[in-house]
Order: C-alpha cells, then sequence, then structure tokens
C-alpha cells in the first residue's frame, strides 16, 4: 500500500534516528492507564523506533506501516519480539478490528496523513474511553550546529517549511468532536551521533527531500562537508519530543 509520501529511499537511513523520550512515553502511558497485555496499534510504524520502546514495555503491539522497504526493516528490528506483529496499512485505514486497541499510536507520521481521516479511523479502532497520541522528535533549532545546518537548508531551499510536523495539534484533535481535549506532553533528547551516522540520518528526512527535489543531494552533501570540518568523530544532537493525547469520548 502506498500513499503521497514514498520513503523507500530513506528506509535504511531512518534506522539512524533517536528514540522518543522515555519521560514522554512513560507520562502518555501512565494517563491511559495502560498495563502489560494491552494492545497498541502504531501507525505509520516506520522502522519501529517507537514498535520497539512499546513492545519492551510488554504491550501487544500491532504495527501498521504502508511503505514496504520501512516495514521490511522494521520486522527484521522486532523480529525476536513475539508481542509484535506488522501490517500493510495508512493512518486513514488500518485495516484493524473496530474497537480492539487499549492506545493508538503516531510516531513522526500524523503529519503525512490527513488528519481528519486519520483522527476518525483512530476512533474507530480504540476501545470506548482508551487514547491516542501523535508524536516527533523536533531538532532544538537554537543549538549552534543545528542553527548552521538551518542556514545551509535556508541557502538552498527558499522559504523552507517543516509543515504540520511542528505545529500544535490541538486544535485539529479538539475540532474532530472525538476525543475529550488534548494534553500535551514533552521530553528531552540527547542523541549523540557519530557524523557519518548523522549525515546518514539527514538522508532520511523527507520534508526536506520532498521540498529540495533535484538539490537534495546537494544539501546533504553541503552539511556533511559542515559536520566533516567539525573535527569531530561525534557529535550530540538535541531532540525535543512533542507529543499530543486526548481520550476518546
Amino acid at each position: 500500500m502506498k500513499t503521497e509520501w514514498d520513503y523507500t529511499t530513506l528506509a535504511d537511513a531512518f534506522l539512524k534516528r533517536p528514540d522518543y523520550a522515555t519521560e514522554a512515553i512513560d507520562i502518555l502511558l501512565e494517563k491511559a492507564g495502560c498495563k502489560k497485555g494491552d494492545k497498541v496499534c502504531d501507525i505509520g510504524a516506520g522502522v519501529g523506533h517507537l514498535t520497539i520502546m512499546l513492545a519492551e514495555k510488554g504491550f501487544n503491539v500491532s504495527a501498521v506501516e504502508p511503505n514496504d522497504a520501512m516495514r521490511e526493516n522494521g520486522t527484521k528490528r522486532t523480529a525476536l519480539f513475539s508481542n509484535v506483529s506488522w501490517s500493510d496499512g495508512t493512518g486513514e485505514h488500518t485495516a484493524q478490528q473496530d474497537k480492539s486497541f487499549d492506545l493508538v499510536t503516531f510516531g513522526s507520521s500524523f503529519n503525512v496523513c490527513d488528519r481528519d481521516a486519520a483522527l476518525r479511523e483512530t476512533a474507530r479502532i480504540l476501545k470506548s474511553g482508551k487514547w491516542f497520541s501523535c508524536c516527533w522528535n523536533h531538532r532544538q533549532l537554537n543549538d549552534p550546529i543545528q542553527q548552521e545546518i538551518e542556514s545551509i537548508i535556508a541557502s538552498h531551499i527558499k522559504g523552507y517549511s517543516y509543515g504540520t510536523r511542528r505545529e500544535d495539534q490541538t486544535d485539529v484533535i479538539n475540532a474532530s468532536g472525538l476525543f475529550e481535549l488534548a494534553v500535551y506532553i514533552e521530553g528531552t533528547v540527547k542523541h549523540q551521533q557519530t557524523i557519518a551516522d548523522c549525515i546518514e540520518a539527514w538522508r532520511s528526512h523527507g520534508t526536506l527531500a520532498r521540498q529540495a527535489g533535484d538539490k537534495f543531494d546537494a544539501i546533504i552533501q553541503d552539511i556533511a562537508s559542515f559536520l566533516n570540518k567539525l573535527g569531530r568523530p561525534v557529535i550530540d544532537i538535541p531532540y525535543q519530543t512533542r507529543m499530543w493525547a486526548a481520550k476518546l469520548r
């Protein structure tokens, strides 16, 4: 199953992305009243970053991912988990049964859906009174290294935008009328990467790839040149996990 966003060429680079903040996940699970053995649907599961964090906590996770290459990488990463299953589907059409899940999550995927349609589908597969969440890892752009990378991108793409992935999701969730008032959760991630892995991670940036078009390789090359000139084998990359969650009415 395909979507407008095709991550096939980016699937291996996604393996270099950071995990989400444990503190944010723990707050969500406490609010949602989740317990070991509960059924969770992780939509747009990608290569399994959030899926693995949920599986490690003892949940039975149904990972839904439309891209074949991403799903293949995720399946390999979770092969040792007996409590994880993978299937082809999208946020708008998960192919999951009605009222079957205790929690539905979107890890860096809600923005590539028709959000209204994805919320309706989420409400369909959630049990009554259970929770939905969507989250992203956002680089902290006030970090000097990240500021320079932003300058490189801006030099190639006039009016570059991160789109809905950096927007406050409160209004779209509340406007659906399907959930109680959305709550905001956050946590910090200090992600350490080698320069080589950092460059590879940039190759997974779907928003950049879409807006860059045929400039994408040149932008990655400029980022690589800047990072290599730092003269460090490893850099710290500060992230903030930003999450919105809401209880089904």
